[in-house]
């Protein structure tokens, strides 16, 4: 091979090898930060000092097109990215499915604001297919006691090791929250979200998707759930109150004075390790299984549309049918009440 053919096959490799991504950096500072980004992955870990400092890296072909924007909105501090287009590709995305949004020109989205439309655009959010091919990844370290809200329309969220008042709101993405101390709000429209080893409270709402949520410790734990299974294990709280539209729940060794769990569809599964003051299920379709400290001392009532009511506890009974029992278990301390539209009801001992 001649030198003049070497040569030019360096420069041609020259010419055509991409751009190493760049990492930039933004420092915000305020009592109440907002982070917003419409396609990427967003992580949050632990910060130090007394601002909250974004790293962003831009991915895609149209990467450079992005706009980094800042400062207060609406009474807020804010990091925003600013996609100039109503359809984005965002290549690293699995799937092929679609996600629309309402964006602000602001680069705001998901967060109420005013009643007013007219500046919001409708954005098509996809990985293939024409539009602006771009996207960003951002770390946000996050100091402690920071109170924090964090928006992303699709792709992955991350929260790690957090000490602080977060509210995450994601479109469709996965969500995995480990390691926080604080209050929590998770807000989701699409996507499995894993939450694990938290203390605090935790107020969680998900649209589809399967949630798993295992090692709380808090005072309150809210579950809100359109579809997909609810499993927990090894929770702690005041207060479990779970709305599973369809998917049904199953939660074990929980330690909770005051129980609230109701599925549309699917059946529900408790399993508690301490004494109670109230608890009240309820399912559209499917049975309940709960089991229950045997020192237990309630008054409890039981009913099922179609299926029979079975426990080993002895209770002394002021009124029983085919579908229907009431009745009191020890002195009657705590109050129980379960309705099952169909399937049967189990109350055991652990």
């Amino acid at each position: 091979m001649s030198a003049r053919l070497v040569r030019a096959l360096a420069l041609t490799s020259l010419v055509v090898a991409p751009l190493s991504a760049q990492t930039e950096q933004r420092a915000v500072k305020g009592a109440n930060v907002a982070i917003y980004n419409l396609a990427g992955r967003m992580r949050a870990v632990a910060g130090t000092g007394d601002a909250v400092i974004v790293e962003f890296t831009r991915g895609g072909a149209d990467a450079a097109k992005l706009k980094i924007e800042t400062g207060p909105l609406r009474g807020r501090e804010t990091f925003r990215i600013v996609y100039p287009a109503d359809q984005i590709v965002y290549p690293e995305r699995d799937s092929r499915s679609r996600t629309s949004i309402d964006v602000r020109d602001d680069g705001t989205f998901s967060d109420g604001g005013s009643d007013d439309f007219r500046d919001r655009n409708r954005v098509e959010i996809r990985s293939y297919g024409p539009g602006l091919e771009a996207f960003a990844d951002l770390v946000v370290r996050v100091p402690r006691g920071q109170k924090i809200e964090l928006f992303l329309a699709v792709g992955r969220a991350e929260i790690s090791n957090v000490e602080g008042d977060v509210l995450l709101d994601v479109g469709a993405a996965e969500v995995d929250v480990s390691g926080m101390k604080g209050f929590l709000t998770l807000d989701t429209g699409s996507g499995r979200v894993a939450v694990r080893d938290v203390t605090g409270d935790l107020n969680i709402d998900t649209g589809s998707g399967g949630l798993s949520v295992d090692r709380v410790k808090g005072n309150v734990l809210r579950i809100d759930s359109g579809s997909g299974g609810v499993q927990g294990n090894d929770i702690e709280v005041r207060e479990f109150n779970a709305d599973v539209g369809s998917g049904g729940l199953r939660v074990y060794r929980m330690k909770a004075a005051r129980v609230r769990a109701e599925t549309g569809s699917g059946g529900i599964t408790l399993e508690l390790l301490s004494d109670i003051e109230r608890m009240d299920v309820e399912t559209g379709s499917g049975g309940a299984t709960i089991r229950l400290p045997a020192t237990l001392s309630a008054e409890i009532e039981a009913e099922t549309g179609s299926g029979g009511f079975t426990t080993d506890f002895e209770i002394v009974t002021r009124r029983v049918s085919r579908n229907h029992i009431a009745g009191r278990i020890g002195d009657g301390r705590a109050r129980i009440q379960i309705e099952a539209g169909s399937g049967s009801v189990r109350l055991m001992k652990n």
